[in-house]
C-alpha cells in the first residue's frame, strides 16, 4: 500500500515532499514516512526531521478541533458510524486502568510504540478523551513521535544495512 502512495506522488513532487505527505497521513504517519524515505534512498539525517515535522503538523489542529469535527461529522448518516467507531476506539484505549493511572506515560507509550493503531493521531484522540490540554498533550506526543521514529529508523535504515 505504501508503494502505491509513493508511486502516485513520486513523479509529481520531490521525494522529500512525498515523505512529508506520507508522514502527515493518519494511517502511515512517521513510520510510513521513514519506510518511504528508506525506499527512496533519502539519507536518514534528512528523512528523520522531515518525518517528525510531517507527523506533528496536523496534531495541534487535531487536539484543538477533533471534538468539533466529530460532532459535525456525526450529522451525516454515512459517516456517523465511522466517527462513532473512532471515538469508541479512543475511549477503549483511554479507559484502561494503566492509562488512567499513568495518563501521561500511557499517552507517551501509545504514541512511542510503532505498532498499527498507535501513533500521534491515535494519541491525539486519546488525549482528547482524557481531556488533556494542548500544552500538556503536544509535548508528550512529540516525545513519543521522536521515540517511535528512532525505533522505526532501526528497522528501516540500520537493519537493512546489516543484511
Amino acid at each position: 500500500m505504501i508503494h502505491d502512495v509513493i508511486n502516485f506522488l513520486q513523479n509529481r513532487v520531490p521525494d522529500e515532499l512525498v515523505v512529508f505527505i506520507i508522514s502527515m497521513l493518519p494511517i502511515f504517519e512517521l513510520r510510513g514516512g521513514l519506510i518511504a524515505a528508506s525506499v527512496l534512498h533519502i539519507p536518514w539525517q534528512i528523512a528523520f526531521p522531515i518525518c517528525v515535522i510531517g507527523n506533528m503538523v496536523p496534531i495541534p489542529f487535531e487536539l484543538l478541533f477533533i471534538r468539533k469535527i466529530f460532532n459535525w461529522l456525526k450529522r451525516f448518516a454515512g459517516i456517523k458510524r465511522l466517527v462513532d467507531q473512532l471515538d469508541e476506539r479512543a475511549k477503549r484505549k483511554a479507559d484502561s486502568d494503566t492509562m488512567r493511572k499513568y495518563a501521561g506515560w500511557g499517552l507517551f507509550t501509545l504514541v512511542a510504540i510503532p505498532l498499527p493503531g498507535t501513533g500521534a493521531w491515535t494519541g491525539g484522540l486519546v488525549a482528547d478523551v482524557l481531556d488533556f490540554r494542548i500544552k500538556v498533550a503536544f509535548p508528550i506526543i512529540f516525545v513519543g513521535v521522536i521515540s517511535a521514529g528512532l525505533i522505526t529508523s532501526f528497522f528501516s535504515y540500520i537493519l537493512p544495512m546489516l543484511f
